[in-house]
């Protein structure tokens, strides 16, 4: 998918993307939230990838100074239209590149952001911008599953979400081992047709990220299974880990 950019999920997804995530973003924003407004300390907060504001509306309304970078104008759009939403500032652009004024004493990226940059080289740039904005005691934060390639068979996977009596939805991914990339098409057929959302991600394994932090001149702090800060082990299928500046 040579054509997909920094900006896409957001451009494809942005008007159906609160509708499509609701029962599973309950449990997740309720204990992200609370991790996270304790890691800010009652400090200044950015969220890459802000997209519709599912996390930083909530933490806003903390009392917490929240800013914003998304690629996807359509997300943000969705965003104003919130209650709140307005008041957050945002800059549009690649989250590996971007500058905002000022240094944070939370940067977080959640939900797997991080493998929408679909190269290496973009994952290592966007934790060197997170490193360039975090203030001397500033803390970032990632969180991912645990990449899971046990449901493929010849490099491809298919897997449905579900069906319904007048429509399903389904999705096909071919996974290259390579360059730890997948192509997803994720497809709804309905009594209206057929709707293709494409999606392409680079995932990459806890131990790369540090790495990626080391070159940041950041390391690890903690790691968890979860937002409830349960141990991380080797079944764990997720994680959430919390960088710092190196020597700090």
């Amino acid at each position: 998918m040579k054509e997909y950019g920094t900006e896409t999920f957001g451009e494809l997804n942005a008007e159906q993307y609160d509708a499509m995530y609701e029962d599973v973003m309950v449990v997740e924003t309720r204990d992200s939230v609370e991790t996270l407004a304790e890691l800010a300390g009652g400090g200044k907060v950015l969220e890459l990838a802000i997209g519709t504001g599912r996390v930083a509306l909530p933490l806003a309304a903390r009392g917490l100074s929240v800013h914003g970078i998304e690629a996807s104008e359509a997300m943000v759009a969705k965003l104003r239209e919130k209650p709140g939403g307005n008041a957050i500032p945002v800059e549009i652009g690649d989250m590996a590149g971007v500058r905002v004024n000022g240094t944070f004493d939370l940067i977080y990226l959640v939900f797997n952001t991080i493998f929408n940059l679909t190269t290496q080289e973009a994952q290592v740039r966007c934790f060197k911008n997170a490193a360039r904005h975090l203030n001397a005691k500033g803390v970032f934060v990632v969180e991912t599953v645990v990449p899971d390639l046990s449901e493929y068979v010849d490099g491809q996977r298919m897997k449905g979400f579900w069906t319904k009596m007048d429509s399903a939805r389904f999705e096909i991914a071919v996974h290259d081992l390579v360059t730890q990339t997948i192509a997803f098409q994720r497809i709804v057929i309905s009594e209206g047709g057929t709707r293709m959302i494409p999606h392409f991600g680079r995932y990459a394994w806890p131990s790369e990220l540090d790495l990626m932090a080391q070159l940041a001149s950041l390391e690890r702090r903690e790691r968890w299974a979860w937002w409830d800060r349960s141990p991380f082990t080797a079944a764990s299928r997720s994680h959430v880990t919390v960088y710092a500046r190196a020597g700090q």
